[in-house]
């Protein structure tokens, strides 16, 4: 019996993990799986930069699940540790271990188990996030402020606005002081347009659930720790899983697994064509790393691709899509995402929480910082070492810290010189004082990173047409965050390929499961 012959377009968790699916369990024997990846790196945006002994994770990826097959699917991957990583070794810090895991001091092969803090930046002081109605943040608004915002929200909760735009969304769940406060200017400052002009779609998916209600509820529950499996929204999630050597590893260890099962993986491999034969997708063509047009026919095909790039490469061959669906495809909007790096001898900020950490002074136990102050570009801030500290070659003595801009490529920030883009961001810092001086600066790295964000506005109110047309071929399948112009996290872009998979398994032909991922709000509300 001949085999299926899969083509997969993109390398990241969505591709990776569609070919993974196919092959184990004997699927070697039923599948002809090809995977095209177009860089020379595995993750896609999940991956891990490595530079001068330091790695960066491009976005901060916690792996945390609300899906327990995702769960179950990451630590067969990699095993949860068993023994203390180096930090809370040396620290003599308190951490969850898996009996009979594996000791991250001996082997790289392991997922590590890390507490989440991340603190909003705002006027010089820190908040929690997401917000908190702790005494710390009530003494940094003030009480006349305090007072206003409460108000602010008890009035929204009685006159609900219509939820036709971003902006509606976050003032019925926040009011309107808060809003503007935490909300209003860092969302235009990641996607370019005021809250006003986005759907409230992005806000459904990022963050469903959470609200002042949710902040409440999470403070009472933390005073009654004997109230146990209680539900948590993911936005307020305090512990993650996390590789040893960041996202990057374990899709590369997924790599290989793919190659050893007998899938085939060709790096540097840019689709630019498709072909169509009797309402399906006949073959598809990339170029090779040595110039040449290579052509790829399969039977199936799912493809990770941008949307617009998708209908670029359908319009390169001789059946082109019709006018109107290349119109919406490529309206599509994008926010493009840089990523600068600093390695410091030390920062200005004080670690006053009670949280042990390394370096001398101790280090801010954040992992990520969110600066919603609008007077700086900086969206957020991650401090390498408090993810992994084997992202640090000398995590004792320096900090990796990784400045996260939100911008379009092509635009003024994005066409900087590495010099220019280090200046800027070091002036920053301290004028944020984060850091002291710029001889605190012993190292640079700038990753820039295109199509990083789908983004909610201009054509993608008119994507049910899009994909409409994209499903008439019964034999394609769009994967994926980009594959799908979909906000998703890495988890959802896993569950994308897991039901992909099962219908080519199944024969089944509605891709509804695969489109609804991540899209209704019940969706992996609570676990």
């Amino acid at each position: 019996m001949a085999k299926t012959r899969v083509a997969i377009i993109g390398g990241g968790p969505a591709g990776l993990t569609a070919a993974y699916e196919l092959l184990k369990e004997g699927g070697r024997e039923k599948y002809d799986v090809t995977l095209l990846e177009a860089s020379d790196q595995f993750g896609g945006i999940s991956r891990t930069v490595k530079f001068d002994g330091q790695r960066m994770d491009i976005g901060g990826h916690r792996f945390f699940s609300k899906d327990q097959r995702i769960m179950d699917w990451w630590q067969n991957i990699l095993p949860l540790q068993g023994a203390p990583a180096y930090d809370d070794k040396k620290l003599h810090r308190p951490c969850e271990l898996e009996p009979g895991g594996p000791d991250p001091e001996k082997t790289d092969q392991v997922m590590l188990i890390r507490h989440r803090l991340s603190r909003v930046f705002w006027h010089q002081h820190f908040f929690d996030y997401p917000i908190t109605l702790s005494g710390d943040t009530i003494k940094a608004m003030g009480p006349a402020l305090t007072i206003k915002a409460g108000l602010s929200y008890l009035e929204s909760t009685m006159h609900k606005l219509p939820e036709t735009n971003l902006e509606n969304f976050y003032i019925n769940r926040f009011g309107r002081v808060l809003y503007s406060l935490f909300f209003e200017g860092y969302t235009e400052k990641l996607w370019g347009r005021h809250p006003s002009e986005i759907s409230a779609d992005w806000g459904a998916q990022r963050v469903k659930g959470l609200s002042i209600t949710a902040v409440l509820k999470n403070a009472i529950e933390k005073l009654m720790p004997s109230q146990k499996n209680r539900q948590v929204e993911t936005s307020l999630i305090e512990k993650f899983w996390y590789p040893k050597l960041g996202p990057g590893e374990l899709w590369e260890t997924v790599a290989q697994k793919v190659t050893d099962m007998g899938g085939k993986i060709i790096m540097n491999a840019k689709v630019n064509r498709f072909s169509q034969k009797d309402g399906k997708v006949d073959s598809l063509s990339y170029i090779a790393q040595d110039g040449q047009e290579v052509e790829l026919k399969a039977d199936q095909f799912m493809s990770s691709m941008p949307l617009k790039n998708l209908l670029q490469a359908f319009n390169n061959s001789e059946t082109k899509a019709p006018e109107d669906i290349t119109e919406i495809a490529y309206g599509l909007p994008y926010r493009d995402f840089v990523t600068v790096g600093l390695l410091c001898k030390r920062l200005k900020l004080k670690n006053t929480t009670t949280i042990r950490t390394l370096g001398e002074p101790p280090i801010v136990p954040d992992n990520w910082i969110y600066v919603q102050d609008p007077g700086y570009k900086v969206g957020r801030i991650q401090i390498f070492n408090n993810w992994s500290p084997y992202l640090v070659s000398n995590p004792d003595y320096t900090v990796w810290i990784g400045l996260e801009y939100f911008t379009q490529e092509g635009d003024d920030f994005w066409n900087l010189s590495d010099q220019q883009a280090k200046n800027f961001a070091i002036k920053e810092m301290i004028r944020m004082q984060v850091l002291y001086r710029a001889e605190d600066v012993l190292d640079f790295h700038r990753e820039r990173v295109p199509k990083a964000y789908p983004a909610y506005f201009d054509t993608y109110e008119r994507m049910d047409e899009l994909k409409e047309w994209l499903d008439h071929f019964g034999n394609l399948y769009c994967i994926g965050r980009n594959g799908q112009h979909h906000y998703n996290n890495q988890d959802h872009s896993m569950a994308c390929a897991m039901e992909a998979v099962s219908n080519i398994r199944t024969g089944k032909t509605s891709k509804n499961n695969v489109w609804n991922v991540n899209t209704e709000k019940a969706y992996h509300e609570s676990k």
